[in-house]
């Protein structure tokens, strides 16, 4: 029972295609190597230590509305 035949897999393999359909299936899968390949370069860079910054500039000071300026 804790062995899978080729006969198996076929009818495995004709659910997914039922469910998914042929045209969605290889968008799937390119979604799963892009994300796959994502967690890897992840490690790599973890391993490394260095992790990139990015710069966040502060948000600009809030200029004076008329509607203010006319208060005075």
């Amino acid at each position: 029972m804790g062995e899978f035949s080729p006969f198996h897999w076929l009818i495995v393999l004709a659910i997914v295609v039922l469910l998914f359909g042929g045209k969605k299936i290889p968008e799937v899968m390119r979604g799963l190597g892009e994300g796959i390949r994502s967690f890897k370069e992840g490690m790599h860079g973890a391993g490394q230590g260095t992790t990139p910054t990015t710069q966040v500039s502060p948000p600009p000071a809030p200029a004076s509305t008329p509607a203010t300026e006319e208060k005075k």
